[in-house]
């Protein structure tokens, strides 16, 4: 059964003591309710520890912003998965349009990480979509296509299936202008065939797909 999951990216806002007054509120106005979708936020690193010893036992999963490929290592300013799942993160956001085209990160190296969460058995969101001249030129589906088919690669059908995926068009990131319901369901639609073309119908049945 396909799983509903509502996630929230906190992105670069609130300090220690605003992230946990906010974590508070929400688990207080979520306590008691019949939640059928999981709720993932995503506070900055520093805030996690803090968050996580808040939402135990709680309907509440908690996911990072990003992470490095790598095990450990001379990265300064990074984080590895490890030190993600020793603060009790259950998921990561990958390949977000803010890394890719801030931070210059690519679909190869957006991959590796996907790899190793797997291995660090960190569920990964992994994001694609496409800019606004991208969808005025009409390759939307080109890009898609390509980010999806990159973020699959040297996956098998059991980790692949683990993956969530996140469709955020660019052109509707901080500009007020929002993609339609048709918009959206068609990407969707359009991602599902592309990933039952790299695993199996079923699988691609299966996924979670957010926008």
């Amino acid at each position: 059964m396909r799983k509903y999951i509502i996630a929230g990216n906190w992105k670069m806002q609130k300090n220690l003591s605003e992230a946990i007054q906010l974590v508070s509120d929400l688990k207080n106005e979520l306590e008691g309710k019949d939640i059928i979708a999981e709720v993932v936020i995503a506070p900055p690193f520093m805030a996690l520890e803090a968050v996580k010893s808040l939402i135990k036992n709680s309907v509440i999963k908690l996911s990072a912003q990003n992470m490095h490929s790598a095990d450990s290592g001379a990265f300064t300013g990074e984080v590895s998965a490890d030190m993600l799942k020793s603060v009790g993160c259950e998921y990561v956001i990958l390949g977000h349009s803010e890394r890719r085209t801030i931070f210059g990160e690519t679909d190869e190296f957006i991959n590796s990480k996907i790899k190793q969460a797997l291995k660090n058995n960190l569920i990964p969101i992994v994001c694609c979509g496409e800019s606004l001249d991208e969808r005025e030129n009409g390759t939307t589906f080109n890009i898609i296509e390509s980010q999806i088919k990159a973020a699959f690669n040297g996956l098998t059908n059991e980790q692949a299936e683990k993956l969530v995926i996140a469709y955020e068009p660019i052109w509707a990131i901080g500009t007020g202008k929002t993609a339609s319901p048709e918009q959206a369901q068609e990407v969707h639609a359009f991602i599902r065939k592309i990933i039952a073309g790299l695993t199996t119908q079923e699988i691609a049945n299966g996924l979670t797909i957010q926008y």
